[in-house]
């Protein structure tokens, strides 16, 4: 087994290779000065099973055609097989039509890394899962539920939780968390009026007096996290804590976070955190790497790896 690894996330490479006790490959990973991507992978990849580490967070583009050439370089290196472990799906919210005349890029993506030479995908907690079938190889969607839920039975009495979705589109998700901690299931319904923005109409279900766990894939502007917290304070929550697996936070968003009434925010380290979010008083990183590693691990030993879930 080899494990390669972009730059998109190095310090998560990094542990999952400590994780597997595997050194990371030796590959250089460049720009000429127009800044076109040169790889260079400088070890004997022949015949081996090799996983490149590489989210497609921001910058997205660079960071996929850094995956992109990887895979190129692998391909034409003789790997027996190339592994492309995502632990986020850059454009997976593109995953259908909103209007006429509006591309599925998520489709797209899936097939140039296909097409590149990618023989099976590895990500996590994506989208939407019916993504899984954009991809024309084996893919293994991995949950970061369980690392969710053993940090929140350290952290709260569960006795006294909501587990809440931000949104309708989130109910199975949230679902999926309440029902491992056994605990009761609100919704917020939301109505969002442009892009970006969120408007919070009402909350389904009754959160006086309890902590509350708001469950999402993915918080970008923060604006539907905060909106829902309010939202939820306004119904008598004791308080309101975000359990997030991508943290995108994109423009002012932490800044956003940090004069919110969220008591915390948790991402995993899925997308590198900046300096701003390791800064922030209110947001938490867990780490990702040991159930990624896990699954690297079985996917290379032949062995289940949805039994990590159940």
């Amino acid at each position: 087994m080899k494990l390669v690894a972009g730059n998109s996330n190095r310090p998560l490479a990094e542990a999952i290779a400590s994780y597997l006790d595997t050194p990371l490959t030796k590959c250089i990973v460049r720009r000429f000065a127009d800044m076109e991507i040169f790889v260079e992978v400088q070890e004997n990849v022949r015949g081996e099973d090799v996983f490149v580490i590489q989210s497609t967070s921001a910058p997205a583009n660079d960071h996929l055609m850094e995956l992109l050439i990887i895979i190129d370089a692998l391909r034409r290196a003789s790997a027996r097989r190339i592994t492309a472990v995502l632990p986020y799906f850059g454009y997976a919210r593109q995953d259908r039509k909103p209007g006429p005349r509006t591309p599925i890029s998520a489709k797209l993506v899936a097939n140039m890394i296909v097409r590149a030479g990618a023989d099976r995908v590895l990500t996590l907690d994506l989208h939407a899962g019916q993504i899984q079938g954009y991809f024309d190889i084996p893919t293994d969607n991995l949950f970061a539920a369980p690392v969710m839920v053993q940090d929140i039975r350290e952290t709260f009495d569960v006795n006294n939780l909501m587990v809440v979705s931000p949104d309708v589109g989130g109910v199975v998700r949230a679902r999926g968390l309440a029902k491992r901690i056994d605990a009761p299931l609100s919704i917020v319904d939301k109505r969002r009026e442009n892009p970006g923005e969120s408007e919070v109409m009402n909350v389904i279900g009754d959160v006086s007096g309890r902590n509350c766990i708001l469950v999402d894939d993915i918080v970008d502007s923060g604006g539907t996290l905060i909106n829902a917290a309010d939202a939820l304070l306004e119904k008598g929550a004791t308080s309101v804590t975000a359990y997030i697996t991508h943290g995108v936070l994109s423009g002012g968003a932490v800044s956003r976070v940090i004069g919110s009434k969220l008591k915390e925010l948790v991402l995993t380290d899925s997308i590198q955190p900046t300096e701003a979010v390791k800064n922030a008083h209110n947001i938490r990183i867990l780490q990702i790497a040991p159930l990624l590693g896990e699954a690297v691990a079985r996917t290379a030993d032949e062995k289940s790896v949805s039994s990590l879930f159940y």
